[in-house]
């Protein structure tokens, strides 16, 4: 509720009221989307969406909904912006990008972009690289530059340069904001000193939805009843959904 207080206006360059440029409409909430029956009512929810959406974004609550979000949007590919790697074993906020593999999502098209050091174990790295998943880590991130990464990351949760763009299956972009500094992401209980900067978790999400095979997206791992008194957390989270908006006008533009 606290990330539905913000207007989605783009003030530009030019000045854009995404809420005319777009359609855009709250499916309302899923109770306990962590749960089995949420997890059914959301995978279901997000189909339905889909089915008639550029895109379907989710917000979170923790990151145990990406499993039923993507699910629920039939994605082929998966991009994670997340300090963590998300293989733990059982059902968790720290294992949906396993139990999505383990449900059939191919791992040479998952790519996690900001592997935080000193945030996981050497376990989860090897079993990220035994995978196959494309392990982009924030070091790496800051060194290439982030268009760079993001041509990158959607050429391989694409399938590749020369597929086309699937209109029934497509990317599902996996946004925790623990991948952020802890200065910017108070309100995110795993966020640390040293992550992303609020403009570059910012550029990522704009550039990497601008591209039509992102047919769905989560913002995750906020609570607001944690963040700063001005509410600095939510205001990122808000900032994000705005960025995803503009991304999608981008294509309208560009097409």
């Amino acid at each position: 509720d606290a990330l539905r207080r913000y207007s989605p206006t783009l003030m530009g360059p030019p000045p854009i009221d995404l809420a005319q440029a777009l359609r855009i409409a709250d499916a309302g909430d899923v109770a306990e989307p962590d749960g089995p029956r949420g997890e059914s009512e959301l995978r279901a929810r997000v189909g339905t969406l889909s089915a008639a959406s550029d895109l379907v974004v989710a917000l979170g609550g923790d990151n145990s909904i990406t499993y039923a979000v993507a699910q629920g949007a039939d994605a082929a590919g998966l991009i994670t912006l997340d300090a963590h790697f998300d293989l733990r074993d059982g059902a968790s906020n720290g294992s949906p990008v396993r139990r999505l593999v383990e449900d059939g999502l191919d791992p040479a098209r998952i790519v996690q972009i900001g592997i935080a050091d000193f945030a996981n174990s050497a376990a989860y790295a090897r079993r990220a690289a035994d995978l196959g998943i494309r392990v982009i880590t924030l070091d790496d991130l800051r060194r290439r530059g982030i268009d760079d990464v993001v041509t990158e990351a959607l050429e391989v949760a694409g399938g590749g340069r020369a597929a086309s763009p699937d209109a029934r299956r497509g990317i599902h972009l996996d946004v925790d904001v623990d991948v952020c500094d802890r200065a910017v992401a108070p309100g995110c209980p795993a966020s640390v000193p040293g992550g992303l900067a609020v403009w570059e978790l910012r550029a990522l999400v704009r550039a990497l939805a601008t591209d039509a095979r992102v047919r769905s997206a989560d913002i995750v791992e906020v609570d607001a009843t944690a963040d700063a008194a001005d509410g600095r957390t939510v205001r990122l989270a808000a900032l994000c959904v705005l960025d995803l908006l503009a991304g999608v006008h981008a294509r309208k533009e560009h097409a």
